[in-house]
């Protein structure tokens, strides 16, 4: 095994930030309130922040670029130290978290990420990039910057370039620029011939890489630039030089395609799907932006973040069903999300999704509900050949062929790639059990039920104490009222031992007193001369012993 790269990014940007306010603290003139942020399902990985007011509304100023709806408590100069006005807005605020944490978008974006985890994101990414690039254009002086594409992708640690060629100026292209991300498991020389070979790759659904490389810390690559934009900029009618946030968040004009679109376009996108499956070549990045519209032909983009090891844009949904645990399910599950946004001109407000709304076709439906339901996600979901319903006819032909070892180190990263989802699904799946079993420990019902049965063994064990005193009162009076004849009571903890047919040995009589100057009581001496005949007979009888004792002294 040839040595992996320590250049790769570890922590996962898709994982989902948490946060609760947990106090609030008054010093001097403003008041500072507590977060406790948690990346993930595990509590272990939280840590504390301490935000004022001010932090939230310049946060709320930056984001205003999405044109969302932000549910930011209003400001209030006079009396904003007030106990009840600083709980009432701890709600607000708690409130203006939990909206920006779960808009899939906003929580995504570099803003949210570095005002709840500063430690992790105080890099200037943006700074990083030209750096890197700086270094390549010096090995390859042919290429100069034009200007900086800023935040036209999610991506925080990728970065965009328009750029030129000297011998072509007038011709732009796109140089993307990212840090190898926690799912890269190739070798250095593994990553770059794989990246090297990204240009040679050709499909008629593929858009063309013109030049692709990577160091021990990341890679970038080189593509033609369509000023018409990808699928998504096509369905909100939005510039694709424009910021992800303002383009995507709340598009003013949204706009589903029609049918004839709809089934081209996702045939053409399942054609090649099937293509990469075929060829053993992990994928797992679709989305509308990953899509190029040529004229009336889609095109997959960014088939690098694969080998760079990037998470994917839907990571933080199809963790959540465990059945969705190959790289090929993912590319399934992208593409149902993908046709219900070209469907309907929005991304699902949730998923599982509980219900659709009409649309053009009833085929097109069940396609969704075969993907997005939630009976899809606990059965399984169709595969890329089964929504193929007749073969494909696009040219699928890769222009160079991979060497063996390179396939075989893609195949080994792809079973890694997938190594590491199965165990982020088991941990989510421990945690919505545990929290299920303590919502249902603290639920009304739960709580009369355990208040019930509560009382029964209260009431069981009044009635078990009353039988017991009862039954000592029982066994003291037949003591009492016992005679001699009578058999000896048996303590209930003692049982009675078994008959055995022989009879019982009677007790030693008990030895005679000593011989010794005694006063015999004349009630035993008129026993002896005559009121006991059987006495008289005995000389050994204590009483005949003392009446001859008693002669002799008179004699």
């Amino acid at each position: 095994m040839e040595k992996k790269s320590p250049g790769k990014v570890l922590l996962d940007d898709t994982v989902p930030l948490s946060c609760m306010i947990e106090a609030s603290q008054n010093l001097q003139s403003h008041t500072e309130y507590i977060i406790r942020v948690q990346r993930g399902v595990s509590a272990e990985n939280s840590w504390q922040i301490i935000r004022r007011y001010s932090d939230f509304d310049v946060l709320n100023t930056s984001l205003q670029i999405s044109g969302l709806a932000l549910p930011l408590p209003p400001k209030k100069l006079i009396g904003n130290m007030d106990r009840e006005f600083i709980a009432e807005r701890q709600r607000g605020l708690q409130n203006y978290l939990n909206f920006i944490t779960t808009q899939h978008m906003l929580s995504n974006c570099e803003l949210v990420k570095k005002f709840l985890d500063p430690i992790n994101y105080s890099s200037n990414y943006t700074e990083i990039a030209l750096q890197q690039v700086s270094m390549f254009f010096r090995s390859e002086p042919n290429w100069e910057v034009v200007e900086p594409l800023k935040e036209i992708g999610w991506r925080l640690r990728k970065r965009h370039l328009l750029i030129k060629s000297k011998d072509q100026p007038k011709e732009r292209q796109v140089l993307s620029w990212a840090d190898l991300g926690p799912d890269m498991f190739l070798s250095d020389k593994d990553l770059q011939l794989a990246m090297k070979l990204l240009p040679s790759w050709s499909h008629p659904y593929i858009y063309p890489v013109t030049f692709a490389t990577a160091s021990e810390s990341s890679g970038l690559v080189i593509r033609m630039y369509n000023e018409k934009g990808t699928l998504r900029d096509y369905i909100c009618k939005a510039k694709p030089k424009d910021p992800f946030m303002k383009k995507y968040c709340s598009p003013k004009k949204i706009q589903g395609l029609d049918l004839q679109q709809i089934k081209t376009f996702g045939r053409q996108i399942l054609e090649v799907l099937k293509f990469l499956h075929e060829k053993r070549i992990p994928y797992g990045h679709l989305h509308p932006s990953n899509v190029m519209l040529d004229g009336d032909t889609c095109k997959l983009l960014d088939l690098e973040n694969a080998l760079l090891g990037l998470p994917s844009y839907y990571r933080s949904y199809y963790t959540q069903s465990r059945k969705i645990n190959t790289t090929e399910a993912i590319d399934v599950y992208s593409f149902g999300h993908l046709l219900y946004e070209i469907t309907y001109g929005r991304p699902p407000d949730s998923v599982p999704v509980d219900s659709f709304p009409s649309a053009p076709s009833s085929d097109l439906v069940s396609v969704l509900q075969s993907i997005l339901s939630a009976d899809a996600w606990k059965t399984s979901m169709p595969t890329v050949a089964q929504l193929l319903e007749t073969p494909n006819e696009g040219r699928l032909e890769i222009i160079k062929e991979m060497p063996t070892k390179l396939k075989e180190a893609l195949k080994a990263a792809k079973e890694c790639m997938e190594k590491r989802l199965n165990e982020e699904q088991k941990a989510i799946h421990r945690h919505k059990r545990l929290a299920r079993a303590q919502s249902h420990h603290g639920s009304e019902e739960e709580k009369k039920r355990r208040k019930i049965l509560a009382r029964k063994k209260s009431k069981q064990s009044v009635t078990e104490s009353e039988v017991d005193i009862s039954a000592k009162s029982s066994n003291s009076n037949n003591v009492n009222s016992g005679s001699g004849a009578s058999s000896p009571l048996t303590s209930p903890s003692s049982p009675t031992p078994p008959s055995t047919g022989v009879s019982p040995v009677p007790p030693p009589a008990a030895p005679p007193p000593p011989k010794s100057e005694i006063d015999v009581p004349s009630q035993s001496i008129a026993t002896a001369n005559g009121a006991d005949p059987a006495l008289r007979g005995n000389k050994n009888c204590p009483v005949v012993v003392a009446k001859r004792q008693e002669e002799s002294l008179s004699k």
